[in-house]
């Protein structure tokens, strides 16, 4: 590779070519990565074609966005367009981030149209619009015609009424009736988010004229992994997988073979319960059917990832007292931000305010000793913390349903045996600080006030915190609701009351 480099830096260019044109794809990509980004995509195009096709496919994910970019922009755009062929749909997705909206339409159509589909599918709905608004009609109904009714559904759901209407006018009759057929469900449903574009048999077929069936629909269909068996009025009979078709001779019945014990969701069955079908079952696919048991459509693995990633952003936000939102966070404005964080910091700032009456209305015994009004932060922050743990394991173990609301006397049992142990723990720690650290030596019932208060306010935050989340999921409440901040704030007042209580006993 050094004497690669050489030849580059002496400017022996045709000795360089000849060299390249012998050497293995796999050596080139590396040697790309040696080269200075100003002759990157002079070296690059030394190479014979179908040596630079197999090079790039060679590269790193990065390298290629790198060297695509600067194909781009150097406009070298007939090497550019079978490289754009070999990319994946997401990194080109990401590729065309960094494209001027001004010329992404025409870097999208240096695309093959199967991959033009697949891509556009990724792509953000700012640069989606973008597209749409500078497709032809004829470059609109060829989308239209190559995109999934499920993916065009989610498309449509981010466009504005304008867009919508000429997508919708440039879809064939037969799709567009299905799009509007499942705009009808309920946005976080099955029926939403599920796709018509699945291979189904009569029970009555042989292997052969299953074979046949997926050859003629299967191109057109989400998946052939999984196929279904249905009657003449659609009714749900049965599941068959490409590997038992092509596990058994061509003459045997599909009614011989089909699995009859179906896992399936109604179109109404919340998508998050969905997305946990999927984890439980380990599916490729999951039938949906209406309340006669007809199947209407399927919901697959690639949605189903979607949906368990929105929703695991959706609860990190609220339990960190966000509004959530739809947009990545580089396209949010500033401003909806502000007013998606704004409610929750204003209800937590009013609430803080009961923990200030607190102190006021006990002025007088915290005054006995500045060691008892300065350790509040530590009792108060111990408390948020260890509530917020038991918070947030119960949120979780709620999500993977490993608890639910009828084990509630068990995790209060668990939780409150850890918060005995680590109460006391804490409380000798407290305890032995506040005598070495804070120098209260002299007066060893201010801090046996305050390592009671501490072992206190432990069980209290635990109970408190494993207990909310399973009342908020009974009240049919978003356990997340209820996490960290909402769970601090009662803990801090809570723990005021006990604290203040203890020391007016003691002292």
């Amino acid at each position: 590779m050094k004497e690669l480099l050489t030849l580059l830096e002496d400017n022996q260019i045709d000795v360089l070519k000849q060299i390249l044109s012998e050497e293995q794809p796999e050596d080139i990509a590396e040697f790309l990565t040696l080269v200075p980004e100003d002759s990157l995509v002079d070296v690059f195009r030394l190479l014979p074609k179908k040596l630079a096709l197999d090079t790039f496919v060679e590269m790193e994910i990065e390298a290629r966005e790198n060297l695509a970019g600067q194909l781009f922009e150097e406009k070298y755009f007939l090497d550019l367009r079978p490289l754009l062929a070999e990319m994946e749909p997401i990194d080109l997705a990401d590729f065309f981030q960094e494209i001027p909206k001004k010329q992404l339409p025409f870097v999208f159509r240096l695309l093959p149209r199967d991959v033009a589909a697949d891509t556009f599918v990724e792509l953000d709905s700012d640069l989606q619009e973008v597209l749409i608004t500078a497709f032809s009609d004829k470059e609109l109904q060829l989308m239209m015609d190559e995109l999934f009714v499920d993916d065009a559904v989610d498309i449509i759901e981010d466009m504005p009424v304008n867009i919508v209407i000429r997508m919708l006018k440039h879809a064939d009759k037969e799709t567009r009736e299905t799009i509007n057929q499942i705009l009808k469900y309920p946005k976080d449903s099955a029926g939403s988010i599920m796709t018509v574009e699945y291979v189904r048999f009569s029970k009555d077929f042989t292997v052969a004229q299953a074979f046949d069936k997926i050859r003629k629909t299967g191109i057109d269909s989400e998946t052939v992994y999984t196929c279904y068996v249905t009657d003449d009025k659609r009714e749900l009979l049965g599941v068959v997988s490409a590997r038992s078709l092509m596990l058994n001779s061509m003459d045997t019945k599909i009614s011989e073979i089909m699995e009859t014990n179906i896992v399936s969701v109604e179109v109404d069955t919340d998508r998050e319960v969905v997305a946990n079908e999927f984890d439980k079952y380990d599916f490729l696919a999951l039938p949906v059917v209406d309340k006669e048991n007809r199947l209407v459509g399927i919901v697959t693995i690639d949605d189903a990832m979607d949906i368990l990633q929105e929703e695991a952003t959706e609860d990190i936000s609220k339990m960190a007292a966000i509004t959530p939102t739809d947009k990545p966070y580089l396209k949010t404005s500033v401003w909806r931000l502000c007013w998606n964080r704004l409610p929750w910091l204003l209800f937590l700032m009013i609430s803080a305010t009961f923990s200030g009456m607190l102190i006021e209305a006990n002025e007088a015994t915290l005054a006995f000793s500045i060691t008892l009004t300065a350790s509040i932060p530590m009792l108060m922050g111990t408390g948020g913390n260890a509530g917020g743990q038991a918070s947030a394991t119960i949120i979780r173990c709620l999500a993977i349903r490993e608890v639910e609301f009828g084990d509630i006397l068990r995790v209060l049992w668990k939780e409150f045996r850890v918060s005995i142990l680590l109460g006391a723990i804490l409380s000798v720690f407290c305890f032995v600080k506040l005598i070495v650290i804070d120098g209260v030596a002299e007066n060893l019932m201010i801090a046996l006030v305050i390592s009671i208060a501490m072992f206190a306010t432990v069980i209290l935050s635990k109970i408190v915190g494993c207990s909310l989340p399973l009342l908020a999921k009974k009240l049919r409440l978003d356990p997340a609701v209820v996490a960290n901040p909402f769970i601090t704030t009662i803990v801090d007042v809570l723990s005021l009351v006990i604290y203040c209580n203890i020391a007016m006993a003691l002292l």
